[in-house]
């Protein structure tokens, strides 16, 4: 399975994709889990150790250069549009736990400079990573699709959206939806975080009329304290857990039926 996690920044994406990495290795899954959200923090939560020292590979300025022809000092006008990307996984994925990670880092857009080779090179491994690794994908994006195109829409099983009770976290899900949908990627799911009533649940559901709920995850201060105290994130509330494994099961189950 090949799955993306999207929504508003700092609604639980992270959090959401850690326990979805962990239950698929736990299941005796091969899972690869991509950091693409600039503020990377996908290790860190998955318990991997130093993760302030994982370098994204959008800033590894000598594999930028070596694969797409530009020098380290500047950005050249011509580079390679199809940069040799299939040995990169290996070389510098970390691994921690049973789970394989990779940090992105972010994609540049135009107004501060010109990083057309970094993404150029991010976009080439990305595409190898979702359309030739045959290993369960969880992507960590942004509150968009940047490191989507057109020719890996096909190859997501999933786009999740994850949302909280509040305006802003649910009119993200409504602009990543329309994005999603430009570039041909239909199977899109919701998933509501940090509930405390059946109220807030309701207002979620109302406020996102066509969605597809996956499930609620109820905030538990639990988590927060356990990421204050720096300990592991994922586990620390059995009742997001609980809920976790509902939606883990529905989402096997689609898939299985598909």
């Amino acid at each position: 399975m090949k799955i993306a996690v999207s929504g508003k920044g700092g609604v639980g994406k992270t959090l959401f994709s850690s326990h979805l990495a962990r239950m698929f290795a736990d299941s005796g899954y091969s899972v690869l889990a991509i950091d693409a959200d600039p503020n990377s923090t996908l290790a860190a939560t998955l318990g991997f150790p130093h993760p302030e020292k994982i370098i994204p590979v959008s800033e590894m300025k000598d594999i930028v250069a070596e694969r797409t022809g530009t020098t380290k000092e500047k950005t050249e006008v011509y580079f390679k549009l199809n940069p040799k990307v299939e040995d990169l996984p290996e070389k510098y994925w970390q691994q921690h736990n049973g789970i394989k990670l990779m940090v992105m880092g972010k994609v540049k857009m135009g107004g501060g400079g010109c990083y057309c080779a970094e993404n150029v090179l991010l976009k080439a491994l990305v595409n190898h990573l979702l359309l030739q690794r045959n290993e369960v994908i969880i992507m960590d994006m942004e509150a968009g699709i940047e490191h989507l195109s057109r020719g890996t829409a096909g190859a997501v099983d999933k786009l999740i959206i994850v949302v909280e009770p509040g305006r802003r976290s649910l009119e993200t899900a409504d602009t990543v939806k329309r994005l999603a949908g430009d570039i041909g990627l239909k199977n899109i799911g919701v998933v509501g975080n940090k509930f405390h009533s059946q109220a807030e649940k309701d207002f979620m559901k109302a406020a996102l009329p066509g969605f597809d709920f996956l499930g609620f995850l109820p905030y538990d201060q639990a988590i927060v304290d356990a990421d204050l105290a720096g300990s592991q994130v994922v586990g620390s509330s059995p009742a997001v857990s609980r809920e976790m494994k509902i939606i883990f099961d529905k989402l096997l189950a689609a898939q299985k039926a598909a």
